[in-house]
């Protein structure tokens, strides 16, 4: 089984992806399930029209779509009372962009969202990549604050930051990296050298729409590891983290 990490619906600053567009490109790659979170507008500000939005377009996927739930952390009790909003319409983790929702991972204003998703059973999206404040080794240390909520380093810190992806995953056994953009001969196969990371904290994603979902897909097949390995990078460790 394959599950895309991490897409984008909705319309965003430079590309649209609509929800019928991402199955018919999941159908031709054989992604079986995709986790969507909406478009920058709504991370940022309309929080409540972006949940719906992929709350709406999860409930009519059969299955095949999963709905992330985003509130700006500057809202405060709002912000939660929104994501318990998106949890009873069917999201099933938390979307956090520490550059659109304008906050530093480790000053606080995060953590009655972590302390909803913890409640509720959700794995955390937090991307990363872009300075200052979102990157690898903040997050890290945010991760090591919350053992108890795994967490995705979306983009494992590309480009410029992959450098610190490793140490990253290494500072904090509950935080999990994301193959998109990664190149398996030097990152990929990085994480997989480190016996406290390998296989088993990796997850695909395509990040649809701002790459090609075909590249993506075809850097992890291609890519000469164990099939148990690779079968647990496509989908099976994110499976683990959606089980109920």
């Amino acid at each position: 089984m394959i599950i895309d990490a991490h897409t984008r619906i909705g319309d965003g600053r430079e590309v649209e992806l609509k929800p019928a567009d991402l199955i018919a490109t999941m159908d031709a790659l054989g992604i079986d399930q995709a986790l969507v979170s909406p478009g920058e507008r709504c991370i940022a500000y309309d929080n409540r029209e972006g949940n719906e939005s992929t709350t709406a377009a999860a409930a009519q996927s059969n299955g095949r779509l999963l709905a992330y739930a985003v509130a700006n952390p500057w809202r405060g009790r709002a912000a939660v009372d929104e994501l318990d909003r998106a949890r009873d319409a069917g999201a099933v983790a938390l979307a956090v962009d520490s550059i659109l929702q304008g906050f530093d991972l480790l000053d606080g204003l995060l953590d009655p969202l972590l302390d909803f998703a913890a409640t509720a059973g959700w794995f955390v999206y937090v991307r990363t990549g872009t300075p200052a404040t979102a990157l690898p080794l903040p997050l890290a240390t945010l991760a090591r604050r919350r053992p108890e909520l795994p967490v995705l380093m979306g983009k494992s810190g590309a480009t410029d930051f992959w450098i610190d992806a490793i140490p990253a995953l290494l500072h904090a056994p509950n935080l999990y990296g994301d193959t998109s953009y990664a190149p398996w001969d030097t990152v990929l196969t990085g994480f997989l050298a480190e016996p406290e990371i390998g296989a088993g904290r990796l997850m695909f994603s395509t990040d649809a729409p701002y790459t090609v979902p075909v590249a993506e897909v075809d850097r992890i097949r291609d890519w000469p590891i164990d099939p148990d390995q690779k079968a647990a990078v496509l989908g099976g460790n994110l499976a683990r983290l959606l089980a109920p």
